[in-house]
């Protein structure tokens, strides 16, 4: 790769390509380009016996400092992939470049800028295939407007990948976030957060906790494939809060599938749904479960579990469907094919191979349909039609003491 030097100075800018001449204090790396002006009182360099002073205290490659610094660096064919500028900058042998005050620059994918980078004072270092910044870093996409902002930031643009560590805050109109680490694919715009990860989002309101959240920004998703916790808001207060082993959300539809040990506490009205998968529509209010499902209700103490389930929030109603087990806290149960659910009216409705079991006193019914309260045990068990028997089994005391 080719390199060049420039010096600016009052005559104007000089151009040097025959390095063997150059003193042995201003060999650069031959894999960057470094573009600065060495700027004294009135635009005079440095006098030699300052140059020779530096250089005599043994450490001449680590105490060179250069004024209005840029760093470059590009590719094999020619295209830039970081260019960084500075106030002033500490040159050391051992880092390539040391110590930057206000550094500014872009980093480039393809010829193209993807982030904007500065810091008050930062530590830079580069290698000709990565750029390392250390200090109270921003990073900014041009394109959509995210800021990412660390102690630490890492461009290797051979893997396209930008990793900004250390304490990130991220902001973007749709989300904001904090982590430990974030790691940006930008031609998949992709990002991974990592490490105590906090995530807000405004539409819909809430708040995603987990160990590790992956950002598809083009699609609007957030996938989470550790323990993940989601919080929905309602005027700055939760309303629900849900829980899995991953889930996927969806912030242009404001629905999430919670997958695996999977489960949902709503707190108006207050009820706990568990199941083993479940879409939870934040724009409709609804839940939907797909797999076995338990539905508890603390306050009257109600089980029920059935194969599939929907819940409407705002209409306090849940449908159930496929061996349906209604359970209350006195043993007393109702086993249909499918159940509705009022819970503001504390009413059920089953249909279908209905059987209600009650322990005190001791009896049996079995039919077609049934409606009323479980908590009360106040059931009416109908046949269904005109030729339809409701059956009744009266348990002997006896036998029941047995059971």
């Amino acid at each position: 790769m080719a390199h060049q030097f420039h010096q600016k100075g009052r005559r104007g800018k000089k151009k040097i390509q025959n390095f063997s001449s150059t003193p042995s204090f201003l060999i650069l790396p031959l894999t960057f380009f470094l573009v600065f002006g060495l700027v004294g009182c009135g635009g005079k360099s440095p006098p030699a016996s300052q140059q020779n002073t530096a250089a005599s205290s043994g450490d001449r490659d680590s105490n060179l400092t250069f004024f209005d610094v840029t760093l470059e660096q590009a590719d094999e064919v020619g295209r830039p992939i970081w260019k960084v500028r500075a106030k002033t900058a500490k040159y050391t042998k051992e880092k390539q470049i040391g110590q930057a005050e206000n550094p500014y620059g872009e980093l480039y994918q393809d010829g193209k800028v993807v982030y904007q980078i500065k810091a008050d004072v930062a530590d830079i270092e580069q290698d000709g295939k990565q750029l390392f910044l250390k200090g109270k870093i921003f990073a900014t996409d041009p394109s959509n407007g995210i800021v990412l902002q660390g102690n630490e930031l890492e461009w290797r643009p051979k893997e396209d990948l930008l990793i900004v560590r250390n304490q990130i805050n991220g902001t973007h109109k749709k989300l904001q976030a904090v982590a430990q680490e974030a790691r940006v694919k930008t031609r998949e715009q992709r990002m991974e957060f990592s490490g105590g990860v906090v995530a807000n989002s405004t539409d819909p309101q809430m708040q995603v906790r987990t160990e590790h959240l992956i950002w598809n920004i083009k699609e609007e998703k957030l996938i989470g494939d550790r323990p993940i916790q989601i919080d929905r808001y309602k005027n700055n207060k939760i309303s629900d809060r849900g829980k899995g082993n991953s889930a996927e959300v969806n912030l242009k539809t404001k629905i999430a599938t919670v997958q695996q040990n999977a489960q949902l506490e709503l707190l108006d009205p207050p009820l706990q749904i568990a199941s083993n998968s479940m879409t939870w529509n934040m724009n409709a209010e609804t839940v939907t479960t797909n797999s076995p499902t338990r539905m508890f209700q603390r306050a009257e103490n109600v089980t029920v579990t059935a194969n599939q389930g929907e819940m409407k929030i705002p209409q306090k109603t849940v449908y159930l469907t496929g061996n349906v087990n209604a359970v209350g806290q006195r043993r007393q149960s109702l086993r249909s094919n499918t159940l509705t659910w009022y819970l503001d009216n504390k009413l059920v409705e089953a249909q279908g191979n209905v059987v209600y079991r009650q322990v005190d006193p001791p009896l049996n019914f079995a039919g077609e349909t049934a409606v009323g309260n479980l908590q009360t045990e106040n059931i009416v068990v109908k046949g269904g039609n005109s030729s339809g028997r409701v059956v009744t089994e009266i348990i002997p005391q006896e036998k029941a003491n047995r059971q």
